[in-house]
């Protein structure tokens, strides 16, 4: 007699947000969705941060303007401690909270502007281990860096010397915001081949998340 198998674990959410009718809506979105659950909400961020290490969720959908702590703040302490992957939510585009929020360990970026299936499938992405961010912030973070305009005094990681010439040419197109099927046909490896260059850069280079290692790569002109 075979033992059936167990139903894999839902994705566990923390929903940080200051307005109550938004966060609604977010919370309603996400338990419409198969596989997700909503563990708890926040309404600022020192309660997300709170919640966060409560709850120890997959992912924390955080909004970037709140009171008490921001979302920008609130996501450095969740990064740092561990406790979860953060897909940054917003109404604002471009401007200072985007990349501190990046900067701050964020895996993801997404306006609030984004339709119900985009929400789902970036909380997915995150929670599967790769960076999303909205297409139209893409743009606007190419065009803000080839400007100049985020400040690149970075030191180069220690790291850094430790890459291989391969996994640097994978670092190089990360910093062009390109994704793994499009690494693997520019340098012509597997797409698998492509993920373990990732995820071993990014451990040499102390990194959380592709999005990190396309901002060192920019930061540095690679």
């Amino acid at each position: 007699m075979t033992t059936p198998s167990r139903p894999p674990r839902p994705l566990r959410v923390l929903v940080a947000e200051d307005h109550a009718s938004v966060r609604a809506g977010l919370v309603l979105i996400l338990r419409g969705a198969p596989g997700i659950e909503v563990a708890g909400e926040a309404a600022d961020g020192e309660e997300a941060l709170a919640r966060a290490r409560a709850l120890r969720p997959d992912v924390v959908l955080m909004d970037v303007r709140m009171p008490r702590l921001d979302g920008v703040a609130a996501t450095r302490a969740i990064v740092a401690e561990g406790l979860a992957d953060v897909l940054v939510l917003t109404t604002f585009d471009l401007d200072a909270y985007v990349f501190g929020a990046l900067r701050a360990g964020a895996a993801g970026f997404l306006l609030k502007t984004a339709e119900a299936g985009e929400l789902v499938a970036a909380v997915r992405t995150v929670a599967a281990g790769d960076g999303v961010v909205d297409t139209a912030v893409t743009r606007r973070l190419l065009a803000e860096f080839a400007r100049g305009g985020t400040g690149r005094e970075r030191p180069a990681p220690e790291g850094l010397a430790r890459l291989t010439p391969r996994e640097r040419e994978v670092l190089s197109c990360l910093g062009e915001g390109l994704g793994n099927a499009e690494i693997a046909e520019r340098i012509d490896v597997a797409e698998g081949t492509v993920k373990s260059h990732v995820s071993r850069l990014l451990a040499k280079l102390e990194l959380r998340n592709r999005l990190q290692a396309s901002l060192l790569a920019r930061d540095l002109g690679l």
